[in-house]
């Protein structure tokens, strides 16, 4: 049974930083693509990063300079350090694993299993 948890979001003044953390069992970690997502309330699920079995990296425009995404496949687990943090960060942050050899974009159909979301909240 594959098991995707997300750990680490909270409460956070603007400027900030968070380290988000995801643990998968249950599958060959080292398999799979990894991204992170996030929704905001009333809006659509966006993507964060994703990185690729390999360590192949991407991060859209809107957290690019901000957000570093990493994984250690020995640990089965999947980080996110966000960096100068902004209020419109603020959102439920969802950890997808995808069974790729390559890096799998933003595209939420390319993801399998997906966790619970942990919540970020960044004050003003």
């Amino acid at each position: 049974q594959v098991q995707v948890v997300e750990s680490g979001g909270g409460l956070v003044q603007a400027g900030g930083s968070l380290r988000l953390s995801c643990t998968a069992s249950g599958l060959t970690f080292d398999d799979y693509a990894m991204g992170w997502f996030r929704q905001a309330a009333g809006k659509e699920r966006e993507g964060v990063s994703c990185i690729s079995r390999d360590g192949v990296k991407y991060y859209p425009s809107f957290v690019k300079g901000r957000f570093t995404i990493s994984r250690d496949n020995a640990k089965n687990t999947l980080f996110l350090q966000m960096n100068s943090l902004k209020p419109e960060d603020s959102a439920i942050y969802y950890c997808a694993a995808g069974l790729s050899r390559w890096w799998l974009g933003l595209q939420e159909n390319k993801y399998t299993y997906w966790g619970q979301g942990t919540q970020v909240t960044v004050s003003s």
